[in-house]
């Protein structure tokens, strides 16, 4: 029975492996470049303005590091469990085996790993991913793996959430990513925009900004929660075992910094309002000494200037004259010479 390079034999080719997701090591990796770019460029930097920029750049980095992981990650709701089942179709045989479902913004990820990993002559170790990502056909995805023969637990899963299945799965969380995706990226340009004016003499509005940045993560966390709760969860029974779903990591990770942007934000509003000058100090921004032009706090700072009205202006100075200028004209002839 190990014929077809160790796999069953009506499971023709070789077994496929799932191919590595690589979109989130290229996001880690652009931002750890980053990261790593201004620690050396650090040193340049001279006194305290050298831990000010740390606190800044390392919190800008985190924030974007996880809007965009987490809007590829397929960890939003996760579900494990040990179990002994079926293992092929047309076959009595059983395996003892764990087996996973990831359920992210894009799809669903399930493994099946036995316990141990050689059974059966195999080597029983599968990651299979369905999307329903725009443009994607979860169903024709589905079809694909029937005519491939993958492992009964695999199959039983992905069913679960085809367009056509009683659960209603599939309309579910759907509709759950897609607007929860949408909601992320909007978080993004909104923390772009943050990045942006808090370079500029306009820290009040990148504090707006980054408030918005939380407030819509929290807003795709709200969609997410709704959209998943919409009807009631269907039983996914694998042999004697039942596997039950729960928040996963990327739901928890973004609820952190969410919370984090809305207090940030509102921190650097009261910031603003409270102590303008520090708050400039912190972003190394140095307030001009020009005795005409004032800045006025509550309108956007440098942008708005108030000038001095004609009463608070200094009193005109009398400029004496000369003593030759005060002097009576000279009318005798030799005052000419």
């Amino acid at each position: 029975m190990a014929a077809f390079g160790h796999t069953f034999p009506f499971y023709a080719g070789p077994k496929p492996t799932f191919p590595t997701d690589t979109t989130l090591a290229v996001i880690v990796a652009i931002f750890l470049t980053s990261l790593v770019t201004f620690i050396i460029i650090l040193p340049g930097i001279r006194g305290k303005m050298r831990l000010f920029w740390m606190l800044r750049v390392v919190t800008s980095l985190f924030i974007g590091a996880v809007i965009l992981a987490v809007n590829f990650s397929s960890e939003w709701s996760v579900g494990q469990v040990s179990t002994n089942t079926s293992y092929k179709a047309f076959s009595s045989q059983w395996i003892s085996a764990n087996v996973g479902l990831q359920i992210g913004l894009g799809g669903v990820n399930i493994t099946l790993t036995g316990t141990p990993v050689q059974q059966l002559n195999e080597t029983i170790d599968y990651n299979e991913e369905f999307t329903w990502r725009l443009g994607e056909n979860y169903a024709e995805e589905y079809a694909n793996a029937l005519e491939k023969g993958l492992p009964d637990p695999l199959l039983y899963l992905a069913e679960k959430f085809t367009p056509h299945s009683p659960c209603g799965l599939h309309g579910q969380y759907r509709l759950a990513g897609h607007y929860t995706s949408a909601m992320l990226w909007v978080a993004f340009l909104c923390w772009l925009l943050a990045n942006v004016m808090l370079s500029m003499p306009v820290l009040v509005y990148g504090g707006h900004m980054l408030l918005a940045t939380g407030l819509f993560q929290l807003l795709g966390l709200l969609f997410f929660s709704t959209a998943t709760s919409l009807t009631p969860p269907c039983p996914l029974r694998l042999g004697a075992a039942t596997l039950h779903t729960h928040r996963g990591p990327a739901y928890w990770i973004t609820l952190t910094t969410g919370l984090l942007c809305v207090l940030l934000g509102l921190a650097m509003v009261v910031a603003h309002r409270m102590q303008p000058h520090r708050l400039k100090a912190f972003f190394s921004q140095s307030v001009g000494e020009d005795p005409v032009l004032e800045l006025n706090p509550e309108e956007g700072g440098l942008l708005s200037p108030r000038y001095r009205s004609i009463t608070e202006s200094p009193e005109p100075q009398d400029i004496a004259l000369s003593e030759a200028s005060s002097e009576a004209p000279c009318e005798e002839p030799d005052c000419a010479l």
